[in-house]
């Protein structure tokens, strides 16, 4: 089985395919690479963005964590956020979110105060793709640690809630599902969790002005991204016209619009990807071990 191949490798191709239209126009796209877009990857090795960097940091943290508990995990993510935003390599227009929770945990306080409690931003949803590939994480732990990795930099109940679900999707999708059943299973992954607060895993995080109950905090966030699944069922009933379906799904940017992204290569594995990538795509090395250690 190559489906955590396929996964990872997947989730960096599409963030190099995309980083040369992160700010064009649907129409912008096409002038410039024609109606289905960018088809190749660009440059040897082809560039990807901060999601991948720090989807792999995100990744060496849980393969590092002798056993998985907030306690073991929360030093090891800390780390390796704060080793990314100190890289040299950080240098592609990272989220502020993202670099302003990395200096205060650089300062050594407990990460439900270094994290930035109003922000939902996708950054949260867009590296968690690795929680959902190992394969010994029942759903307790999985949707523990998909929300500590989102809520050491996006406190926002909704960054949590679609952190779990993506790193829910990629599970289901590796062990078999359907890609039509998918957004199905995520509404009821929204239903049955939308009261669910994890204490063992967030602390006092929910302690935020105006909310008086962790149930209010949390569900908050998973009425959110079922509203976004809503807005999804609704782009599938409608015929492809060739216009831009983020204008009826969302532009991506907030955590509950980004549920994509390395979801066609759990699915299908390597199978899905033109072989001769794998040797063109930046950091293709840890892409590489990291994959072997969860295929």
């Amino acid at each position: 089985m190559t489906k955590a191949s396929g996964c990872l490798f997947g989730l960096a191709y599409g963030d190099a395919l995309g980083r040369p239209t992160e700010f064009l126009t649907v129409a912008e796209i096409q002038d410039r690479y024609g109606l289905e877009g960018p088809r190749d990857l660009d440059g040897d090795p082809a560039l990807v963005t901060d999601d991948t960097q720090m989807t792999l940091a995100v990744a060496w943290a849980l393969l590092d964590a002798a056993v998985p508990t907030p306690e073991v995990l929360e030093p090891l993510l800390r780390a390796r956020f704060l080793a990314w935003a100190a890289s040299p390599d950080n240098n592609r227009a990272p989220g502020m979110t993202c670099l302003h929770a990395c200096a205060e945990l650089g300062r050594g306080v407990p990460w439900q105060q270094a994290t930035v409690t109003g922000s939902k931003g996708c950054g949260a949803n867009m590296r968690v793709a690795p929680v959902g590939l190992i394969a010994g994480y029942g759903e307790d732990i999985l949707a523990g640690v998909a929300q500590l990795q989102a809520g050491l930099t996006h406190g926002h109940p909704t960054a949590l809630a679609a952190g779990e679900l993506t790193a829910h999707a990629v599970r289901v999708l590796r062990e078999g599902a359907a890609l039509h059943d998918l957004p199905g299973l995520l509404h009821a992954r929204c239903r049955s969790q939308r009261s669910v607060y994890r204490h063992e895993w967030l602390g006092a995080l929910w302690q935020q002005p105006g909310i008086f109950d962790p149930r209010e905090y949390i569900s908050r966030g998973w009425d959110e991204c079922a509203q976004a699944l809503d807005r999804l069922d609704l782009a599938l009933t409608l015929p492809d016209d060739g216009d831009d379906a983020c204008s009826i799904t969302g532009a991506g940017w907030v955590a509950e619009e980004a549920l994509a992204g390395a979801f066609l290569g759990a699915h299908h594995g390597m199978a899905a990807w033109p072989p001769s990538w794998q040797h063109r795509i930046e950091y293709a090395d840890q892409l590489r071990a990291l994959a072997t250690a969860w295929d």
